[in-house]
């Protein structure tokens, strides 16, 4: 039976903001059953915003919670990056030759993601609160009360626990102790668009165009209902301190993109900004937790702001709904800080390396730039500090969740992804059918916080008895579903699936050919724990550490 709130709260969770993260994060805890408030300033939905794509890996994440597909029917996939360093071409990039269900970045609008989100909220009993300015916030032992301000008058409200998801400018991040002073980037400037675009190449919404050029680096792409953005990021030298006007866009438009029949016309929005970036010093203190961007301000880099932030909602909504079902012992809940604080300080300096190597780029770097232009494939992405903008890398090396038993000299050649690295997909047959491993995967059985244990038979014939003990070590906890991997004989093992890999694809992607084994993968799709087949105990000793004692105990 899912937790209510009880007559001394009026909300399990309250979640601060109504942006795409707020949402998303009130979309995954109603998608665990667990009553949230979603409580928002702003009286209606912004016509426009920075934030409008989104990656592989966080439409995984989004679609473990069964929001993906929705935000997919109203955004464009993009299939190729087009790359210019100082007028000449790069090697394009294939920007959905990844493994993973959703290799196209998607691009749409954030109104269009928000009126997306609100809808599927709406859908699932969420509640969004709208003119409520928190003013206020202070925990104790047994929840959080804030104090909002609506209509000239306040009043008190209380939850379990608060997220604060209320953007770069945080009203809650000052006040409860999570702020932090922000680096700068001087002498440059963003001037921005979105309006019509009629220029010599494609207006067809599959593809971007990146144009490094002397001083600055600029970005083509598509806005949901036909618009097109375009963004400079560039010496401020000369550059007048305001919004930009249209004919002054599409001037530098044409110098930029080498094309002198560029025009932009109805425009939705022109604007202007500065650069600066930090980190909180904790994503979580208490029953209070931060996600998005008012835990960091994020430099344009990559568009990876917005999608970091998605993570974070995925990551606290199931950590918030195991804690409140008595599913997890403290470790889950106090993992979100280690790794989502972690995570945020990688991508900051990440970013802040890219936005560098873009904007303040001198004529020596030029020339050699432009040496290696033809020479290095996707040296685009390159100097934007990475070469994984799909963020299917993003891993949590440090987390208190992680437990491997299966690293060492012996394993070194064959290692397969460890504790704390996202799972991979592979195909599998169950019932005779093609099917994705993935679906057996992050919440495995729809709205529930699931845990996968995968269990591999190494193509060992012997590995069934070792893998049923492994899959009865578990019982205690219904919280972790077994599967059977198997690449040798078929075999039952109570109600766990059983699918089938005889042509190895999963056993090789995990690294385990030749070795019975069993994975423990979380709800977000990362793995936990692995160890051979055969200690059982150890498994046992796992959950209770992350789960507590277990049925019976």
């Amino acid at each position: 039976m899912s937790p209510t709130s009880s007559p001394a709260f009026d909300a399990e969770v309250i979640v601060v903001g109504a942006g795409p993260i707020g949402l998303t994060t009130a979309c995954a805890l109603r998608h665990h059953e667990i009553d949230c408030l979603v409580l928002e300033e702003r009286t209606e939905v912004r016509a426009y915003s920075r934030a409008n794509n989104l990656w592989a890996r966080p439409q995984e994440l989004l679609a473990g919670i069964g929001v993906r597909d929705a935000l997919a029917e109203r955004a464009y996939p993009i299939r190729l990056v087009n790359f210019f360093l100082n007028g000449t071409p790069t090697t394009p990039i294939a920007i959905d030759d990844v493994a993973s269900p959703y290799p196209r970045v998607l691009y749409s609008g954030q109104d269009v993601i928000e009126t997306t989100l609100i809808a599927t909220l709406g859908e699932r009993g969420g509640r969004l609160a709208r003119g409520r300015k928190v003013v206020a916030a202070a925990q104790d032992a047994d929840g959080v009360t804030v104090t909002v301000r609506h209509d000239g008058a306040e009043e008190r409200l209380r939850a379990r626990y608060l997220v604060a998801a209320d953007g770069a400018k945080s009203t809650l991040r000052p006040l409860l102790g999570f702020d932090f002073e922000p680096e700068r980037f001087e002498g440059c400037m963003n001037r921005q668009v979105d309006a019509k675009l009629s220029w010599r190449r494609s207006r067809e919404p599959d593809q971007l165009w990146f144009f490094y050029y002397e001083h600055g680096f600029c970005g083509v792409m598509p806005v949901w209902g036909g618009y097109h953005r375009l963004f400079f990021l560039a010496d401020d030298t000369g550059v007048p301190d305001r919004d930009p006007t249209l004919d002054e866009m599409q001037a530098v438009a044409r110098e930029v993109t080498g094309d002198e029949t560029l025009t932009l016309t109805d425009p939705q929005w022109l604007t202007h900004s500065r650069f600066q970036y930090g980190v909180s010093p904790a994503y979580a203190r208490g029953r209070v937790l931060l996600a998005g961007d008012a835990g960091h301000l994020s430099l344009p880099i990559g568009g990876q702001g917005m999608n970091a932030g998605l993570h974070d909602a995925v990551e606290v909504a199931w950590r918030l709904a195991m804690t409140l079902r008595g599913e997890a012992a403290p470790v889950v809940l106090e993992s979100y800080d280690a790794e989502r604080g972690a995570e945020h300080a990688r991508l900051s300096a990440q970013q802040a390396k890219g936005f560098r190597r873009t904007v303040y780029r001198g004529p020596v770097a030029d020339a050699a730039l432009g040496l290696a232009a033809k020479a290095i494939p996707g040296i685009g992405a390159l100097l934007q500090g990475t070469d994984d903008l799909q963020q299917l890398s993003v891993r949590y090396p440090e987390s208190p969740l992680n437990e491997d038993h299966l690293s060492g000299l012996a394993h070194l050649f064959r290692r397969g992804p460890g504790p704390g690295e996202r799972a991979p997909d592979a195909e599998v047959v169950r019932d005779g059918e093609t099917t994705s491993l993935f679906r057996f995967l992050a919440n495995p059985d729809g709205r529930t916080t699931g845990w996968a244990l995968l269990c591999f038979d190494g193509r060992d014939r012997g590995a069934g008895d070792a893998l049923r003990a492994a899959a009865a070590a578990v019982a205690p906890w219904p919280v972790v579903r077994p599967r059977l991997v198997l690449a040798g004989p078929s075999f039952e093992a109570g109600d766990a699936p059983v699918l089938s890999d005889l042509d190895g694809k999963a056993h090789g992607a995990y690294g385990l050919e030749g070795r019975p084994a069993v994975i423990l993968v979380r709800p977000d799709g990362h793995i936990a724990f692995r160890d051979a087949a055969g200690r059982p105990d150890r498994l046992a000793a796992y959950c209770r550490r992350v789960f507590g004692a277990g049925a019976g105990a």
